[in-house]
């Protein structure tokens, strides 16, 4: 069942209900071998960390990962096709139009392509190069990305954020 959705506890039946469509699975509880709680306290929800919003904003913050001498022009740079996630100037002073992603994938070079495009047709901005950025890249992302002359940047988040700390366990 695709959250949200609400669960109804009966005696010997849960009906899970979606919030959305209003869709019901009904599970009957046969036999029951154990039954506890405990309690855990507040619960304080999930929230996830590391989306590409988040890699946006340090990224614009510090833009060292990208290249070294490079400064940001603006974060979500209009074109007529949607917001390019970073705009930014390298060292020589080019313009670098960035696309984001946690995953990077084809779908994402083709919309890093597109806008490309329209930004070279700009005399002001062009030539603009393009970068990919993402913390995760797959091979055929990077093949399409190169063979129209744009660079991949692997990122890692925990190193955008500064928050490496080897003495924590970590589930991931």
């Amino acid at each position: 069942m695709t959250p949200p959705c609400t669960v109804v506890e009966g005696a010997h039946e849960w009906t899970v209900t979606s919030k959305k469509s209003g869709d019901q699975l009904k599970i009957t509880i046969e036999e029951v071998f154990h039954d506890s709680s405990h309690e855990l306290g507040i619960d304080p929800g999930l929230q996830k960390d590391g989306v590409e919003a988040h890699l946006q904003e340090l990224l614009a913050a510090d833009t060292a990962p990208l290249g070294k001498g490079w400064s940001l022009v603006r974060r979500e740079y209009p074109t007529a096709i949607g917001p390019v996630d970073l705009m930014c100037r390298n060292a020589d002073g080019g313009h670098v139009a960035v696309e984001i992603k946690r995953r990077g994938e084809i779908d994402g070079v083709e919309q890093l392509t597109r806008y490309l495009e329209l930004l070279n047709r700009d005399p002001l901005l062009a030539p603009v190069d393009g970068v990919f950025a993402a913390q995760a890249i797959k091979p055929q992302a990077r093949v399409l990305a190169e063979d129209r002359g744009i660079r991949c940047v692997v990122l890692d988040y925990d190193d955008l954020r500064g928050a490496v700390d080897q003495t924590q366990p970590r589930l991931f």
